[in-house]
């Protein structure tokens, strides 16, 4: 099974893959984890090679072939990135969008990361343009269309035990032989 989880900064991504992982008996594949191992292969910290990576675009396509190759290559996965559902493509059998007011995705990040919430949500809307531009430039890939998902929730209008047991129950009831509606991705450059 290969489960993916996408969405905005703050939405909530990482605690539900986590869950659906724990739940499914299934890896969690994490796209910062891999941005982690990228950094310290080049003996550079996370936020070095961040600023790096907004000069080197190499960085980006690096990031996601390794993330297209787990997709394509690993089983039992919960696979979870912003791209992580069109990178997965046609090898996903879930692809799950998470997302909740900018408002609320900034107080979350805030919390996290020990910042003001209006910086957070600065940093996020600006974070937000850049990557869809990039997306767009590297891949044809339009984050806003979300036809591609099978599930979208708005995680902040229940808490994050209720947007698992939504999951899970939706991922439980799946029957193959019944499935008509797995939307197909089209027109993407999976140029790395």
């Amino acid at each position: 099974m290969l489960l993916t989880v996408s969405g905005p900064p703050g939405s909530g991504k990482s605690t539900t893959a986590q869950g659906l992982a724990d739940a499914f008996g299934l890896n969690h594949v994490s796209g910062g984890d891999i941005f982690r191992e990228l950094a310290a292969e080049r003996d550079l910290t996370p936020l070095e090679f961040n600023k790096l990576a907004e000069e080197d675009e190499e960085i980006d396509r690096e990031l996601d072939k390794r993330l297209r190759d787990v997709a394509t290559q690993d089983d039992d996965v919960v696979l979870e990135s912003r791209l992580a559902g069109w990178l997965a493509g046609e090898y996903a059998d879930f692809r799950i969008w998470l997302d909740a007011p900018l408002d609320v995705r900034a107080a979350r990040i805030a919390d996290r990361e020990d910042k003001t919430e209006k910086q957070a949500a600065t940093e996020t809307r600006a974070r937000a343009g850049s990557e869809a531009q990039r997306y767009d430039e590297y891949y044809d890939i339009d984050i806003t269309d979300l036809t591609i998902y099978d599930l979208s929730i708005n995680t902040a209008r229940w808490n994050p035990d209720d947007v698992l047991a939504m999951l899970t129950t939706a991922v439980e009831n799946y029957e193959s032989d019944s499935d008509e509606g797995k939307y197909p991705i089209t027109g993407v450059s999976y140029d790395f």
